[in-house]
């Protein structure tokens, strides 16, 4: 083989090659799309599938209602409620005098909580355990005014609590899960009016 035919032979097994790498990019590009619309259109599929939460305080009975509006393709839907403070008190400063944050965290901060140990809530009342609805079905459970905390003394340190969330929502994370599914995560605030909550906000949508 002479030196054309060498340098020749060369040139087409170089070209062969970025051919070759081109190829295969172009393949791992084309995948990596393909992956990102299948993921893109899961989301879509999740997101449409939100499950359809109605909650509504009836305050004399003391008790929150929780009804299962669809979709009902979803089946069985596990539910599990967890009250939310007011704001999230995690991040302010701790000075000398005031409260420690674990006291503050043994305090829930908003007009109601759970009746301790009724429908398998927590000792605090801060969250009830995962509880089943079928599509067009409700539950109820028991609620009573949150604690004031023991700092909030004196004669009128009730009364004070109480003025602070006097028409303050019910705010609360619906945590959802049904099978074959990721789970979803709804934010609710529920008046204290009497008035149905419906179809909280999707966290992270």
């Amino acid at each position: 083989m002479g030196i054309a035919d060498t340098s020749i032979a060369a040139a087409s097994a170089a070209f062969s090659g970025f051919a070759a790498v081109a190829a295969w990019r172009a393949a791992r590009k084309a995948n990596a799309t393909a992956a990102s619309v299948a993921q893109i259109e899961r989301d879509r599929w999740h997101k449409e599938l939100t499950p359809q939460l109605s909650l509504k305080l009836e305050a004399e009975q003391g008790m929150i209602y929780v009804r299962f509006d669809g979709p009902a393709t979803l089946g069985r839907l596990s539910v599990r409620l967890t009250l939310r403070d007011d704001f999230d008190r995690s991040r302010v400063t701790h000075l000398a005098g005031t409260p420690t944050p674990e006291q503050i965290s043994e305090v829930i901060w908003g007009p109601y909580r759970f009746r301790p140990g009724i429908d398998r809530a927590d000792q605090l009342g801060r969250s009830v355990d995962s509880f089943t609805l079928e599509a067009n079905d409700r539950t109820r459970l028991a609620v009573n005014p949150s604690l004031r905390p023991s700092w909030f003394e004196g004669p009128d340190g009730e009364q004070r609590w109480r003025d602070q969330y006097r028409t303050a929502p019910i705010r609360l994370w619906a945590d959802c899960e049904a099978p074959g599914y990721k789970p979803w995560r709804l934010s609710f605030e529920v008046a204290q009016d009497g008035g149905w909550a419906q179809t909280g906000r999707l966290v992270g949508s």
